[in-house]
């Protein structure tokens, strides 16, 4: 017992030795912060900048006077992913600090489409489905920006107000004529796709004159002096800086954030089974929890700073703990991330599904649920369907490469027949079928 209790004494107090450390270097890095800025300060330390065009004149412009910035979202799909999330919160984070943000539709802009490292063009969307996607973009922009405080409310404004009705010829004239084609090619962006030998159209090309044009267009209407974006935008906004300075606009500025991938080198905002949407109707409170629990052990205390609104001191004591308390530090993460975009009850809710569902084996009635006629479980369907329909597999194929790896399981019990047919027989007292892939996909059959 006495040498347990000594274990137990050392143990925290390298804890505690390692948070100090912890804490103690963030005081000293704030001491040495080279940002008098609040938001640029924010921004610094939890690992959103990657480059500035002007650090000096825009954290002194910010020290000075209320600013505006923007940043654009291409209405390419229903739905933002989560790989959007970094530039939405830079926008939380700006309104949070004293300033006003505006989010940008690109309704003019996504009739063109960004060339941006793209492998090939995107397909053409009429304005019927831009306007479409807008209209369902919109909804997740207030979970994380104020449009309706009384100070430095947040503005949502469409470039399809200044770009779709343009004169093509006075465009040309008044502002393509300060384009460089030579400099153009040098972007990185460009380079790439010519590099590969792919095509670049003019269509596509135009884009960055477009995007470029927003940024003085903004300026004039909204004394905008700030676009911020991915690291990918950086070409495109500097574009913007200079078309400003040829057509007579104050100093304008670009920030840029980094393009993240995870631990492993997977793109940030996708999964195995696809896109992490953020709009409920398109991913469910908690499949998006389930996704953030999932997070690598080593990029925890990143997505913390990144994803979350947590106190700098609490982050530290978190990212100090290891071990099994990693698991704990995840479910923190995935219950804060939630409950930005979803509210609080919403990512409980997911919370106490999973640990009914993970710890205590249960049936949780919030789980995911699709609802089969049960007329037709009555007859019975193949596994390899039932897997397919519920969005555990995207085919016959994959499902059933699933059941010989033996990751799936109906109602808790090793599936390992691929011809296996559920009926009505596998409806539990629940008055559902549980089938499950790997440990941590659970769906619930229901009978209509």
């Amino acid at each position: 017992m006495a040498n347990q209790n000594r274990c137990t004494f050392l143990k925290n107090r390298a804890k505690a030795r390692a948070l100090y450390q912890i804490q103690d270097r963030r005081r000293k890095d704030k001491a040495m912060s080279k940002f008098k800025s609040e938001f640029l300060h924010t921004l610094s330390e939890r690992g959103f900048i990657h480059q500035i065009s002007d650090e000096t004149g825009l954290d002194d412009l910010l020290v000075k006077e209320q600013v505006t910035a923007y940043i654009g979202f291409d209405p390419t799909a229903p739905s933002l992913h989560a790989g959007s999330l970094i530039q939405i919160m830079m926008l939380h984070w700006f309104q949070k600090t004293g300033h006003r943000p505006i989010s940008l539709m690109g309704g003019g802009t996504g009739m063109v489409g960004d060339p941006s490292f793209k492998d090939e063009a995107r397909k053409l969307m009429t304005v019927d489905m831009i306007e479409n996607n807008i209209a369902s973009i919109q909804r997740c922009f207030a979970n994380y920006i104020d449009y309706d405080r009384a100070d430095t409310p947040a503005l949502m404004i469409n470039n399809a107000e200044w770009l779709r009705d343009i004169n093509y010829l006075e465009f040309l004239r008044d502002v393509g004529r300060h384009f460089s084609v030579n400099r153009m090619l040098s972007f990185d962006s460009v380079k790439t796709r010519l590099d590969r030998e792919q095509s670049l159209s003019f269509l596509e090309f135009n884009y960055m004159i477009l995007q470029a044009y927003d940024f003085v267009e903004i300026c004039r209407n909204y004394d905008c002096r700030l676009q911020m974006g991915g690291s990918d935008q950086w070409g495109n906004i500097v574009n913007g800086i200079d078309l400003g300075h040829r057509m007579d606009t104050p100093q304008l500025y670009a920030l840029t954030a980094p393009l993240l991938t995870t631990a492993s080198g997977a793109k940030m905002g996708k999964s195995a089974n696809g896109a992490i949407w953020l709009n409920p109707d398109m991913l469910s409170a908690y499949d998006f929890w389930q996704f953030w629990r999932n997070t690598e052990d080593a990029d925890v205390s990143r997505f913390l700073k990144l994803y979350t609104t947590l106190p700098m001191d609490e982050i530290a004591r978190l990212s100090a703990l290891g071990g099994a308390e990693i698991n704990d530090v995840k479910k923190i993460l995935a219950t804060e991330v939630t409950a930005m975009l979803h509210g609080r009850a919403a990512a409980e809710e997911a919370a106490e599904t999973a640990r009914k569902t993970f710890e205590e084996g249960a049936v949780a009635e919030n789980l995911p649920t699709i609802e089969i006629p049960a007329a037709e479980l009555q007859a019975g369907i193949g596994v390899l369907t039932l897997l397919v329909r519920s969005g555990l597999a995207a085919s016959n194929g994959e499902a059933r490469r699933h059941i010989k790896g033996g990751a799936v399981r109906l109602n808790d019990k090793a599936v390992s027949d691929e011809r296996l047919n559920v009926g009505t027989g596998e409806v539990t007292g629940d008055g559902v079928i549980k089938l499950s892939l790997g440990k941590k996909k659970h769906i619930l059959v229901k009978p209509v």
